[in-house]
């Protein structure tokens, strides 16, 4: 007879208490459940006890903070055993001073709000453009009157054009420096000097930063050397008064220096005034070159007596002119009148008129018309202006890799001295945008936020003892 088998019977055989068994997998799972935390809490405990701060940390410090890493109490209030998740400025301020932005404060912001920390090796000084936005994007409604943008987003939308290139009442915008300068011509090959060889002239032979040597290609030693009676901060025009001061000391390599006659100019553009002399009148002011004439002129004569007999040169007679007498015997003082107002008048008239804006009794010199030996002409300021974006930082060493028409491309066909030459918004923003393929357009990348001329000296808290074991606690 065949065996029934039946699911009952079947269930009979299971063990209902197969679950209850320990096995090679409940085991490690009962070990790792039991050891992986005791090795935390002694991890955490280690930690707590060697001041290691790193277990409960938001995150690695900046550069600037890294050996705070081990100090929270340095930033961070401490209540009840635990540490205040904000910074209060009171500690940023214990360090270093963080000064006003503008003389009117249109919303006080804290300083962790621009500068967050524990985002690892990050520079504190690049804020969003957040931070900046949440005035300036509507800076009219939120402090009133302003003489700045209104609504800036960012430096690709909302920026208007750089101030120096804007055109004011509806006039474009000009240089206002007196030396006469075509740009064209001097990027061009060019006589060195009356009789002297054709040279290409490169950006460098002229402008230079000025922490750099001059160039002196086609400078003289002589004049470089010689001191005048002029300072060269008086050729420049003053930076408004309300730039906000850089926070730290300028290289001397942001900015191109004034261009200089004595090392870039004196070479090819020479101040001879007698071909008695080869050497040429200083490069100063109407009164010296004055005084340096009749110097030279009396030195000569007590020299060479036998020339006060005056023959006339035919050569330079002018039809319209009367002819002098065929020989005139001068006094030693009466030749050195008559030499000093020739080389005056060759020297008012062209060499110096050429660069030079003059004026004798407030008006203009002109090449053809000739002024009085007892009448000095006064040189017009050269009103060169040395920083065209003071409220803006700007670093040529940073873009040193560029040819300077990359930028300055104006130069090329500027034949005018009220060309402005400077580079418009529109240059920079070819590099400068957002993206990464591109250079960094926030606006910290240009612009200061704090008046550093108003800061205020710190008096120092830590002791090297404590920054390096933690102990300010």
């Amino acid at each position: 007879m065949a065996r029934t088998r039946t699911t009952k019977k079947l269930a009979q055989r299971i063990d209902l208490n197969y679950f209850k068994r320990p096995t090679p997998l409940k085991r490690a799972k009962l070990f790792l459940s039991i050891v992986a935390p005791a090795i935390a809490l002694a991890w955490i405990a280690w930690l707590v006890f060697t001041k290691d701060t790193r277990v409960y940390s938001s995150g690695r410090m900046s550069e600037a903070h890294a050996v705070l890493s081990n100090n929270c109490a340095a930033c961070h209030l401490q209540k009840a055993g635990l540490f205040e998740q904000k910074t209060a400025d009171s500690a940023c301020l214990a360090c270093h001073d963080g000064p006003i932005h503008h003389h009117v404060a249109i919303k006080q912001v804290a300083c962790s709000e621009c500068h967050d920390e524990h985002r690892g090796r990050v520079n504190l000084l690049a804020a969003s453009n957040a931070n900046c936005t949440q005035c300036h994007s509507d800076l009219k409604a939120a402090g009133g009157t302003s003489n700045y943008a209104n609504a800036v987003a960012s430096f690709t939308g909302g920026h208007p054009e750089f101030a120096a290139l804007r055109a004011s009442s509806g006039a474009p915008p000009i240089d206002h420096g007196t030396i006469k300068l075509n740009h064209a011509l001097h990027m061009k090959s060019i006589r060195r000097g009356p009789r002297g060889p054709m040279v290409q002239l490169a950006c460098g032979n002229c402008h230079r930063p000025a922490a750099a040597p001059a160039d002196m290609t086609y400078g003289d030693a002589h004049y470089r050397d010689a001191s005048t009676s002029y300072h060269p901060s008086d050729e420049l025009l003053l930076v408004r008064a309300e730039t906000l001061p850089r926070r730290n000391a300028a290289s001397g390599r942001e900015l191109m220096a004034p261009v200089k006659f004595a090392t870039a100019c004196a070479s090819c553009h020479l101040l001879t005034f007698d071909k008695r002399f080869d050497e040429g009148v200083p490069h100063d002011k109407p009164q010296v070159v004055h005084q340096f004439l009749v110097s030279k002129f009396t030195q000569y004569i007590a020299a060479h007596p036998a020339e006060v007999r005056v023959v006339p040169d035919p050569n330079r007679d002018l039809a319209e002119k009367i002819p002098p007498p065929a020989v005139r015997v001068l006094s030693p003082a009466q030749w050195v009148a008559e030499r000093t107002a020739d080389a005056e008048q060759l020297l008012w008239r062209k060499t110096c008129l050429q660069c030079h804006a003059l004026s004798v009794a407030g008006n203009a010199v002109a090449p053809a018309v000739a002024t009085s030996a007892a009448t000095l002409p006064v040189v017009a300021p050269a009103n060169t202006t040395a920083q065209w974006m003071p409220h803006a930082k700007f670093d040529h060493q940073r873009h040193e890799g560029f040819t300077c028409t990359s930028c300055h491309e104006k130069a090329l066909t500027s034949t005018l001295t009220t060309d402005l030459l400077m580079p418009g918004i529109a240059t920079c923003q070819t590099c400068h945008a957002p993206g990464p393929d591109h250079a960094e357009s926030r606006c910290f990348e240009c612009h200061s936020y704090h008046d550093w001329s108003k800061r205020k000296e710190i008096s120092p808290t830590f002791t090297l003892p404590s920054l390096l074991h933690g102990t300010r606690w």
